[in-house]
């Protein structure tokens, strides 16, 4: 294993400082392009650090979903689509290494070249880069891509077109994109939009399109069967382009994945004990710890491996619909969150075993600090100081409970705030000026056994305060919709960051997009102190000015209280069949999407 996993963690603001010291007289190609500084790998590197470059080819993995699906385009909003399917078979112009903290190396571009201030950026296409038909990509397909996905396409994408003043062809593999605002994040954000296959796509409604009408793409795996809801099957390409982009050496190397669909967790897991599952990622530690006893482990035949990561907490819990009463009210989630009581529930449901996340970048360099806001961070957020709610500024810590099943001081914290918002028990319930009831719905997935355990234990006390709890259990389709329209109370949310958040952050609480059906800010953030703050981190040029944005950032979120928040993965666990193997060295981000299987292999 890697001999210190979290040095270069410690390193990168040290470098980047180093780095910004020097600058180019004029705009040169690249191999590849960092948020700040130069990218790690140099122009020659054989293949990412983390990946085996020796890797055999071969295999048959089966992974295992929850629920179904009833579309294979995951570029548009309609639909439920099998999260897998925007990775394995499509690509982007350029790929993002996960052993730092923001670079991207050519993937269907063999070279980037970008403007001093990243006022524009230019790609250059591989002449060898092909769609899996044998259709070249070219800069028409490129340009008709970008513009599609950002007004046809997932919400995901639309954010980058709006920032988009011109894109045009400037050579007969070279694309230009110019930006209408200053902003050095879009280059890089540029480089990662999936290419599709402008012809294939003539005379049809892209955003609307049926199942049978699987997106074109130059990725290493083909959808070669499926059937509606029950599984899909991927088949390694063996014409693909790329094999030998140093990017992509090593990576992707089993020639069948296959993904079957489950009612629930609790079947799936059952499936991978019966072998036919390949493998599955365990998020409860106590699980990890106590359910992993079966036949086959105990032959050695099924192994656990703990990936460890440098990644912030990110943000896990159950989140809050602030755009209905009576959520819209600050004192409400305060009390909400006084009332869950998770020492007891962690312990209950984890063994106790994860710690609880603090903030949404704790565990990170980019985590507010305890106490008073100070320095840069405190000037960043005093011009909001009549908007922020209590804790910006002061400091803010979540609620400790005492451990015991009642919670009783938390409970009597809670019912005091409760009547100070005009709320008051009348006939055993909480009742405010204008005869109005408190409740509270909680949204799950069925199946979901872990957070049907948790609402189980907060609606105790949430019923002992005087709230009415209904909790609404939905398949995965109704799901889906119901939180695209922004129809609940209270759903499990998570949120992963990264150790270079940027323009996502609009995406997950900015104001622009709190009303729009499909969001990804759930919660409703509509704070000017939140959008400014995002500003900042995007107009930071130097290593300081970013931290203090970020850690300002995490302030407004985490002393808003729009969500619950539970415990941490400060470790990826994933168990896997024997034959399944991976590099000795890790990388920073640990496991993911695009870790686990990307470089692994089959070895019998």
């Amino acid at each position: 294993m890697r001999a210190d996993l979290f040095h270069p963690i410690r390193l990168v603001f040290a470098g980047i400082t180093a780095v910004l010291c020097v600058t180019n007289a004029q705009a040169e190609s690249a191999h590849g392009i960092a948020m700040y500084g130069q990218p790690a790998l140099p122009p020659d590197f054989v293949s990412l650090p983390y990946a085996n470059p020796d890797a055999p080819k071969g295999g048959r993995v089966v992974f295992g979903n929850t629920g179904g699906f009833d579309s294979l385009n995951p570029f548009v909003q309609k639909g439920t689509v099998p999260w897998q399917l925007r990775f394995w078979p499509h690509e982007s112009l350029m790929g993002r290494s996960w052993d730092e903290p923001f670079t991207l190396y050519g993937l269907l571009a063999e070279s980037v070249e970008t403007a001093e201030d990243r006022s524009w950026v230019e790609f250059t296409l591989r002449e060898e880069a092909r769609f899996s038909d044998g259709s070249p990509v070219t800069v028409d397909d490129v340009i008709w891509s970008y513009e599609t996905l950002g007004t046809q396409g997932h919400i995901r994408y639309r954010g980058l077109w709006s920032k988009i003043g011109s894109i045009e062809q400037t050579g007969p593999r070279k694309v230009r994109i110019t930006f209408s605002e200053a902003d050095r994040e879009l280059a890089l954000i540029a480089g990662m939009r999936p290419i599709l296959k402008k012809s294939q796509w003539e005379g049809k409604d892209f955003a609307n399109a049926p199942l049978q009408d699987v997106p074109v793409g130059s990725g290493p795996y083909v959808v070669t069967d499926y059937e509606a809801g029950r599984f899909v099957t991927l088949t390694r390409n063996p014409d693909y382009w790329g094999a030998d982009v140093p990017f992509r050496r090593g990576t992707m190397n089993f020639d069948e994945m296959r993904i079957e669909f489950y009612g629930d967790q609790t079947v799936l897991f059952e499936a991978f004990k019966a072998g036919e599952l390949t493998a599955v990622r365990e998020f409860n530690a106590e699980k990890w710890q106590k359910q992993y006893d079966f036949p086959a482990a105990t032959r050695g035949d099924v192994i656990r491996t703990e990936i460890p990561h440098g990644k912030p907490s990110g943000m896990t819990g159950f989140v809050m619909n602030t755009r209905k009463a009576p959520f819209d009210d600050w004192h409400v989630r305060e009390a909400l969150m006084l009332a869950f009581n998770f020492e007891f529930i962690n312990d209950t449901v984890t063994g106790g075993a994860q710690p609880r996340i603090t903030s949404y970048y704790s565990g990170s360099d980019l985590a507010m600090r305890p106490g008073p806001a100070e320095g840069a961070v405190r000037a960043l957020l005093e011009p909001f100081s009549d908007q922020l709610l209590p804790g910006a500024l002061e400091g803010y810590a979540l609620p400790e409970g005492d451990g015991s099943a009642r919670n009783r001081k938390n409970l009597r914290k809670a019912a005091k705030v409760l009547a100070g918002a005009g709320w008051t028990i009348q006939n055993d319930h909480l009742t405010n000026a204008d005869g109005q009831t408190l409740n509270v719905t909680f949204l799950l997935r069925q199946g979901d056994a872990e957070m049907e355990t948790v609402v189980e234990i907060y609606a105790r006390a949430l019923e002992r305060l005087g709230i009415g709890v209904t909790t609404d259990k939905v398949d995965d389709a109704q799901y889906t919709g119901r939180v695209s329209e922004l129809d609940f109370d209270l759903t499990p949310f998570r949120r992963a960051l990264s150790l270079s958040p940027g323009n996502e952050q609009r995406l997950y609480w900015g104001s622009d997009v709190a009303e729009t059906p499909g969001t990804r800010n759930l919660m409703g953030v509509a704070s000017p102190a939140a959008d400014a703050m995002i500003d900042a981190m995007l107009a930071s040029e130097t290593p300081e000015e970013f931290q203090a944005a970020t850690r300002a950032l995490d302030r407004v979120l985490t002393s808003g209280r729009y969500v619950i928040p539970i415990w941490s993965f400060d470790v990826g666990r994933i168990a896997h069949a024997k034959e399944l193997k991976f590099p000795d060295y890790l990388p920073i981000y640990g496991d993911g999407p695009q870790y686990m299987p990307d470089v692994w292999w089959y070895q019998d």
